[in-house]
């Protein structure tokens, strides 16, 4: 069961902010924005976050503000439901998560560089889905800084560049709670209700 934890910002071990309403014991995914630009994109990315039992995390600088009156104004009234951690920096985001090809937190980075799709990444509870800015994606230095083997891409037809963001990860997180209904991590019960096993 969630835990409610502050609403204010509290410093973790790795200098990073906690802010959420709650603390999830077992994240199914952690979905990660590096700089996010539209505001829009990141409320219905909480919402998937939300009501899919993933954790939120979003590395700062952010280009909106997203305290207490800013997620009223917009009517985000599921935001106190969001495991959430802010990051000071990606730096920051990659020193407290380096990139990792094993389990239990593996990384997987989205670029539509990328030759391997989501279709052939293993991934599972526990592992981190990291996405870059709306207009840029994720950065040269971000991407040096990650093996090829876990650089993924969302297929789509030739010629189109890409999705949009909230879009994106709403297919990337259900990618991988099909992988995890697959493996019996993930169970749906009678009412049609995501739970873990």
């Amino acid at each position: 069961m969630p835990e409610p934890h502050p609403t204010d910002h509290e410093h973790t071990r790795d200098g990073d902010f906690a802010n959420a309403g709650v603390r999830l014991e077992q994240p199914r995914v952690h979905v990660v924005l590096i700089e996010p630009e539209i505001p829009n994109n990141t409320g219905n990315i909480g919402r998937t976050c939300v009501t899919t039992g993933s954790r939120l995390h979003l590395v700062h600088p952010l280009a909106f503000d997203i305290d207490e009156k800013a997620c009223r104004r917009a009517g985000l009234d599921y935001w106190a439901r969001l495991d959430l951690i802010e990051h000071q920096s990606a730096d920051a985001y990659l020193q407290a998560h380096p990139p990792s090809d094993e389990p239990p937190a593996r990384s997987w980075f989205l670029t539509s560089h990328a030759t391997r799709s989501i279709f052939d990444a293993p991934i599972g509870v526990g592992d981190h889905l990291v996405f870059g800015r709306e207009t840029r994606g994720l950065s040269s230095e971000v991407l040096d800084r990650v093996p090829e083997s876990q650089r993924i891409s969302v297929p789509m037809v030739p010629g189109e560049r890409s999705l949009n963001l909230s879009t994106c990860v709403a297919v990337c997180v259900y990618s991988a709670i099909r992988n995890m209904y697959g493996s019996g991590e993930a169970v749906v019960d009678g009412d049609g209700r995501l739970l873990h096993p």
